[in-house]
């Protein structure tokens, strides 16, 4: 897969094949991949919690909020939740704004990673961080800041132009495919300078 074609599939996952597992070792590549990743002042504060384990995915799915555009949707159903999660953990001494930029290039490698293995994922930062922390025995000093789901996806998601109307909001139609509207080119750039071709291009 291209690259530009990896990034257009790496969309946010939330339906999953269940009882198709992923592996720890699966999930330790894809952080290696992170951890090879930018830091701010280089201070990799970033830690990592990861999980493969039924029994304790269902007590951190429900720690969880799914799909807030979404709102007659709980979430994935039983048999459709996410096979293991990675929670993203910061010291909690690191400044904020470093931290969420360091974990925002290394949760977008992470789900890159696992589109390029076959997986799907969705990044979640609406978390009842303290029942969470107590579930997993996550130090005090550490905090979280996002929960990975990660899983074989289960269903298909497509991009497509934003509405007349301009709306953001991502939707699903009757047979449950996911639409996420973005928006054209022209609209992202907001000045260019220089020339349009190089002749070696």
């Amino acid at each position: 897969m291209q690259f530009q074609e990896l990034v257009a599939a790496t969309r946010s996952v939330r339906r999953f094949h269940e009882q198709r597992p992923v592996s720890l070792a699966a999930l330790r590549e894809l952080v290696d991949l992170a951890r090879q990743t930018a830091s701010a002042a280089n201070a990799q504060p970033l830690q990592y919690v990861l999980c493969a384990d039924a029994a304790l995915n269902e007590q951190i799915f429900s720690r969880l909020v799914w799909a807030a555009a979404l709102k007659d949707w709980p979430g994935p159903a039983s048999g459709e939740r996410p096979a293991a999660y990675i929670v993203v953990c910061v010291d909690a001494q690191t400044k904020e704004t470093n931290a969420r930029v360091d974990a925002g290039i290394a949760c977008q490698t992470i789900l890159l990673g696992a589109r390029a293995r076959g997986l799907g994922g969705c990044m979640l930062g609406a978390v009842d961080r303290q029942r969470l922390r107590g579930d997993l025995d996550i130090p005090e000093n550490m905090n979280i800041l996002y929960v990975l789901a990660l899983g074989e996806p289960k269903e298909q998601v497509v991009l497509e132009p934003l509405p007349k109307d301009g709306s953001v909001k991502y939707w699903r139609d009757a047979q449950g495919v996911h639409h996420v509207p973005k928006r054209a080119l022209e609209e992202v750039i907001l000045a260019s300078h220089g020339r349009e071709t190089l002749e070696d291009e």
